[in-house]
């Protein structure tokens, strides 16, 4: 059993336990505690016992934490089992980690001191090093961040052997305190949620006609069906039934940044659904199906196809997007997709073609200030518990993983079915 001590060093209190190098030899190994000294003496328990489990010295020597950060994501995180948007996720992570002080950092000398105030300046907010304001990062971001820190670390203490015990299991993700004014005035201690009226919704539609930007369907679609913005890009003609009007999310689309290109994959939830539609959707859909028939007869043999193509890397599969003109020649097992969103020319519209043009509709048109392409999911859910829809349906239409999710996120859209509840005690007293 290693032993160890603590000692104290201005305000702060040190760790340190003897280990056996490579020849056998008793070395010391010192870490930063905290200004506690039992909560020193703890994380001093917790790495020795690391270190007996381990049995290892780590050799991080000059590497810095972007360093080994790289190299957990084309070592492990590429080549594992994670779906291909997760590994999107964490790799967009690891690039901003990158740009902190925390990822110039030499591998060695990091602790959790140093680890705890990067994941609290996510989590909080403040000042950046550069003098810039950093904004506070919603737990989503946040467990994302924890995940690739953790398993990173966890990376380099083993296979890598680059550091001996992994600083970031002494780390706290904490939760934001939220500051309730026990004297406001508000009915309601609830955020709301971002939605649009319809008198909006036909103001961005016209903005959309204005600009003959062929994102104009996929925010009708959005509107009516709640689709992400993936989904709706994702849809080809095969996924919808006009005739018993309804449609199956089997796929989305997102461009890969590292990659540099756009993909069809699976759905955030990674499983299909169905979403049934209105009546003033299905119209919406058949003239769009007419005008894409009569602009393949336009463009002729200009007129572009669609295709997709699996591309192997790290045993991973990826499903690339590309668009050919008819005289273009594709090659025999790639797979022609009919996607519902299309330019004009027929070439498919992008996600990120659609979300940049719901940018520049927030700044052009007034009363979408706060308008983005979610904006219409939410509108959507809105409108439907608004209108007396059952949570359960619209849970399922949405592909959220349980209802308690649907009813947290859309709490403020209930208001008035609460109200009707409440009442329904009038009867119990009138038949009493």
């Amino acid at each position: 059993m290693a032993k160890g001590s603590v000692r104290k060093k201005g305000k702060k209190w040190y760790a340190r336990f003897y280990i056996e190098d490579e020849s056998g030899r008793k070395v010391q190994k010192e870490f930063v505690g905290t200004e506690s000294k039992s909560e020193t003496e703890a994380l001093l328990r917790k790495a020795i016992a690391d270190y007996e489990e381990k049995k290892f010295v780590g050799k991080a020597e000059n590497i810095t934490v972007g360093e080994m950060l790289d190299m957990w994501v084309e070592e492990e995180l590429k080549p594992g089992s994670l779906s291909n948007g997760t590994v999107m996720a964490y790799t967009a992570a690891v690039k901003k980690i990158k740009k902190y002080p925390i990822g110039s950092r030499k591998l060695k000398t990091v602790t959790a001191d140093h680890l705890q105030a990067f994941i609290d300046l996510m989590s909080y907010g403040g000042v950046n090093p550069d003098g810039t304001n950093s904004k506070p990062m919603s737990k989503g971001y946040m467990l994302q961040f924890s995940a690739v820190l953790q398993n990173s670390f966890r990376f380099a203490v083993f296979p890598k052997r680059l550091i001996t015990f992994n600083p970031m299991q002494y780390v706290k993700l904490r939760d934001r305190k939220e500051e309730t004014d026990i004297f406001s005035d508000s009915e309601e201690d609830i955020t709301p949620i971002p939605t649009i009226t319809h008198g909006e919704y036909q103001k961005l539609t016209d903005f959309l006609i204005a600009k003959k930007h062929p994102a104009l369907l996929a925010v009708q679609i959005a509107y009516y069906a709640g689709l992400r913005i993936g989904e709706v890009c994702g849809l080809t003609w095969q996924d919808i039934n006009l005739d018993e009007q309804y449609l199956t999310v089997r796929r989305s689309m997102r461009y890969n940044g590292t990659r540099h290109k756009h993909e069809v994959g699976t759905t955030k939830r990674s499983k299909v659904r169905t979403v049934d539609f209105c009546d003033t959707l299905a119209d919406i859909l058949r003239k769009a199906k007419t005008e894409q028939h009569k602009n393949r007869f336009r463009y002729g043999e200009l007129y572009h196809l669609n295709y997709c193509k699996a591309v192997k890397e790290k045993g991973r599969t990826y499903y690339e997007v590309y668009s050919l003109q008819r005289t273009q020649e594709t090659p025999e097992n790639d797979r022609e997709l009919s996607f519902v969103c299309l330019k004009e020319d027929g070439a498919f519209v992008s996600a990120s073609a659609v979300g940049q043009i719901c940018r520049k509709a927030k700044a052009e048109v007034e009363g979408l200030e706060d308008f983005h392409f979610h904006t219409l999911r939410h509108t959507y859910t809105s409108n439907l518990l608004s209108g007396g829809a059952k949570p359960k349906d619209v849970q399922e239409l949405l592909g959220h993983s349980d209802v308690s999710t649907t009813m947290n996120i859309y709490a403020h859209s209930t208001r008035e079915a609460k109200r009707t509840s409440a009442r329904l005690l009038d009867k119990v007293v009138g038949e009493a």
